[in-house]
């Protein structure tokens, strides 16, 4: 497997990427590299759609939209970049109906792969050009390297590319006015509208220079390139959207945040000594462990989603349907988060470590190139991945729920809690501490998604963002969201 390098940055990229493959260029499509061409360079009888010509062109747009993206704004693009290509195979289906619209079943005489393949093909086409229109000259090329048409627009349910065109569509209407704020619009704003930002009046307790209530978050200040940025809370309004698989999030019992109640200053030093001996014993996997998983678009794609794709064997409607239920569970676990962050609003290890030691020495990482020191004071002391610091609350881990709702999700689709993911790590290769880390090249491994679901959850605590009680958390909720998404699309497919 081709351990894809990205620049740094928060990679939460679009769950277009998140959700299935991003090394389609290179593995997967070599799966299918001996199939029949036409004229155009791509088999839409015998190929893959989404291998062949939707992803290689939306792997690099993905990336440059990428950097510093919330995950609620990632899951939320999924809604509509992904998740229509299940309402736009559904009438060439036995059974399926669709999840945002029912636009009818076709004749089983025109259940093809043909058909299949040009269905995915316009919705993506079509969804593309509505929410990154920016890049309509790539989704044009896209088109192109199918052979079809980008200036066929028309609405027919009797056809494969109106069926396409029409389950984008019908998603987009779906999800107008859902609370998301995608348009700007929320709040009666007329005017210079502003995407995604918040219309619920969400206003921290602490400033990025004073800690007023050590309990609860306060926004860091980070820098790119040298220029210096106070965080916000990205959409503190996700948690009140409609999740597809279950009511509300009300439903889960999440223990409170209770070891970062300052006023018990035992357990609150407790746990911030736990991240700081964390910081203490980093060693190169560790390191590299915490890099990965901080990139969801490499985790979720080439490194977890290709074992699952190329191992299935899966044709162009079997992916879509293992995409689609990740993404529900991506969806419906980042609403549940969302939800239960803003009503904890919990501190985050960073504004606790400085609020206990301030400019007393502790034993800690002392930042690239440094190594563990002992004589670092606690103001000094800064994360692993202090220049991605995640502009959120800190209960429950975001990382960690996405990890056990997805792993659970897998377990369910594919049958197994096997894997075999082997991701090499050259020498010098982190984008912390380039050159340096790691000192040799190593291989992080994997056999079970339980385990990488584990790692993946302590690897915030490495990264010096999330307390253990954080994780622990997301054990409460996101594996009973992963079954439920599963369960979810299964109902679908069987016409329920």
């Amino acid at each position: 497997m081709t351990y894809l390098r990205r620049p740094r940055g928060r990679r939460l990229g679009y769950a277009v990427t998140i959700a299935t493959a991003t090394a389609v260029a290179g593995s997967l499509t070599s799966a299918v590299a001996a199939a029949p061409r036409d004229a155009a360079g791509f088999d839409l009888d015998h190929g893959n759609a989404l291998i062949e010509v939707v992803y290689p062109k939306f792997q690099r747009v993905s990336r440059e939209q990428s950097s510093g993206r919330a995950v609620s704004l990632t899951v939320d693009h999924a809604m509509l970049i992904e998740m229509p290509w299940f309402d736009a195979l559904a009438p060439y289906h036995p059974k399926a109906v669709g999840i945002f619209s029912n636009i009818g079943r076709r004749p089983s005489t025109e259940h093809t792969t043909r058909n299949k393949n040009i269905a995915v093909i316009y919705s993506a086409f079509t969804s593309l050009n509505a929410i990154l229109p920016e890049y309509r000259s790539r989704w044009i090329e896209m088109m192109e390297s199918a052979g079809l048409d980008p200036n066929d627009t028309e609405e027919d349910p009797t056809t494969a590319s109106g069926i396409g065109i029409l389950a984008a569509k019908n998603a987009i209407a779906a999800r107008r006015g859902d609370g998301s704020n995608r348009d700007g619009a929320e709040g009666g704003r007329t005017y210079n509208r502003r995407p995604y930002a918040d219309y619920t009046g969400y206003r921290p307790v602490n400033g990025p220079y004073r800690l007023r209530n050590p309990s609860r978050w306060q926004p860091n200040v980070t820098s790119t390139r040298n220029v210096y940025r106070t965080q916000q809370f990205a959409t503190p309004y996700f948690g009140r959207l409609k999740p597809f698989s279950y009511d509300s999030p009300d439903r889960f019992e999440v223990s409170p945040p209770k070891n970062s109640d300052h006023r018990d200053r035992r357990a609150y030093r407790r746990q911030a000594d736990k991240v700081l001996e964390a910081s203490a014993k980093l060693d190169d996997r560790k390191k590299m462990t915490a890099e990965l998983f901080n990139d969801k678009v490499l985790t979720f794609g080439a490194v977890a989603g290709t074992p699952v794709v190329t191992t299935g064997k899966y044709d162009t409607e079997k992916m879509v349907h293992y995409i689609v239920t990740s993404d529900v569970a991506f969806v419906d676990v980042t609403i549940a988060t969302w939800h239960f962050k803003r009503r904890f609003d919990s501190v985050r290890p960073f504004s606790a470590i400085r609020h206990l030691y301030g400019d007393e020495k502790v034993t800690a990482w002392g930042g690239p190139g440094k190594g563990t020191v002992d004589d670092i004071t606690g103001n000094e002391w800064q994360a692993y991945l202090h220049s991605n610091s995640a502009d959120h609350p800190e209960y429950p881990s975001a990382t960690a729920s996405l990890c056990q709702a997805f792993a659970e999700q897998v377990r369910r689709f594919t049958g197994t809690n096997k894997i075999n993911i082997s991701v090499p790590t050259p020498k010098g290769s982190s984008l912390v501490e380039p050159g340096v880390t790691p000192a040799t090249d190593i291989t992080l491994r994997w056999s079970n998604w339980t385990d990488f679901a584990d790692d993946c959850g302590e690897s915030r605590v490495w990264a010096g963002e999330n307390f253990p009680s954080a994780i622990s958390a997301a054990s409460q909720y996101a594996p009973a969201i992963g079954a439920l998404s599963h369960e979810f699309v299964q109902r679908k497919l069987n016409g329920r």
